[in-house]
């Protein structure tokens, strides 16, 4: 295949200094399904690097109730929500999702990503203002600049920044609205947003309210999520999730208020331009949803093992800075260090990705551990080995 020149040289300059940076990532096929251990590379290795939370993604039930599905309706909902793609199965869904956030109402989109490209550009515009926390997904950054709206980003966590800033923005008079917005859990360190310290503040100054609870619908408030957690259902004007994740399929919505819905279902762009989520997911999510609605168990499970794994690593001597959530991340530092380091952990037997710029800030290279509801002991002591015996071989610990 023949390239420009110009392009040419554009990718083989930044390729090869990513990968002189320890910088450029490997993506690894997955030989079977994503659980507890994967196959990768013919290896059979302890998967300590999966968003599958509750283990939901091989659950045998919710594979029966999307072949089900499948069988009924076909493997594609065959059109955009707003032509003939909507099935009864999304009313379903929708209804479902909204009795799950403690809302008046929700709307499915496709994915996490694509529901803060949504949401934010239905909402806001260029005579408005975005007070974004500076360790906000990608997605939410994404979203704000889509917008056009001024993006005012605040100190991670930090509510003197945030109150400040949204004084200046308000007592200007240069905007029509101004939003807050914030990841419920950040996924990198595992820690949890002030939502009573940024509701506060939202009500002295009028602020629309923005949760992306991607990483904490199904993990915090008993599975209800991070607002839920903070009895916050009344006080937040969007809960965003992703289906992806704790619900182990695939997808993203936005809860809130009926009004809030039903104007994102005639101007938010994905929803109008894309189409509609396949059925067999759709009966799966519905299904998921229900089954963290009725239990705690694989909450539970889930914290039991994330609080197990974090106190292994700890006494070990690794860094798992100050995570409050199962999300246990050993920081590393260096980018190329953290790379040879989640090397050897895949040539010891545990499948722990490394994470490095420009997904967290240069310096902070970590591996970031997802510990699940579906680990054993067995699979975390095995796991916990492994990393005393790679970490005292680079020198991570002593």
């Amino acid at each position: 295949m023949t390239l420009s020149n110009v392009l040419n040289n554009f990718l083989t300059e930044n390729l090869n200094e990513l990968k002189d940076q320890g910088l450029y990532n490997e993506i690894d096929p997955v030989e079977g399904p994503n659980g507890a251990k994967i196959n990768v590379r013919g290896s059979e290795l302890i998967n300590l690097s999966s968003n599958n939370y509750l283990g939901l993604a091989t659950n045998p039930e919710l594979k029966r109730i999307a072949k089900e599905a499948v069988d009924k309706y076909g493997v594609g909902a065959g059109a955009v929500r707003t032509i003939n793609g909507t099935l009864d199965l999304h009313v379903k869904l929708e209804a479902k999702l909204a009795e799950f956030k403690g809302t008046e109402a929700a709307i499915s989109y496709q994915s996490g990503f694509n529901c803060n490209m949504a949401a934010i550009s239905a909402v806001m515009d260029k005579n408005d203002a975005i007070l974004s926390d500076q360790l906000n997904h990608a997605s939410i950054i994404d979203g704000c600049r889509l917008s056009r709206a001024k993006i005012i980003p605040f100190n991670h966590s930090d509510m003197n920044d945030l109150r400040a800033k949204a004084k200046q923005a308000t007592e200007s008079g240069m905007y029509n609205k101004v939003m807050v917005i914030t990841d419920g859990v950040f996924s990198m360190d595992g820690d949890i947003a002030k939502l009573p310290e940024i509701v506060e503040i939202a009500k002295e100054f009028d602020l629309i309210t923005y949760v992306d609870d991607a990483h904490g619908s199904g993990v915090t408030g008993k599975g209800k999520g991070t607002v839920k957690h903070f009895g916050l259902e009344k006080e937040i004007d969007f809960q965003i999730g992703t289906l992806s994740k704790a619900i182990g399929v695939v997808g993203g919505y936005v809860a809130g208020k009926k009004d809030l819905i039903d104007w994102l279902k005639v101007r938010s762009r994905p929803f109008l331009f894309s189409t509609a989520l396949p059925p067999g997911d759709v009966a799966a999510i519905t299904a998921a949803v229900q089954m963290i609605i009725d239990s705690t168990e694989l909450h539970d499970q889930l914290w039991e093992n994330g609080d197990y794994l974090k106190a292994g690593l700890s006494k070990l001597g690794f860094n798992i800075g100050a995570s409050e959530t199962p999300i246990t991340p050993c920081i590393i530092g260096d980018e190329k260090l953290t790379q040879q380091f989640s090397k050897r952990l895949f040539e010891e037997g545990v499948y722990a990705k490394s994470i490095v710029f420009p997904t967290v800030p240069k310096g902070t290279g970590r591996v970031r551990n997802m510990p699940t509801a579906a680990h054993t002991k067995e699979m975390l002591d095995e796991a916990l080995g492994i990393y005393e015996k790679v970490g005292r071989e680079l020198g991570v610990i002593s």
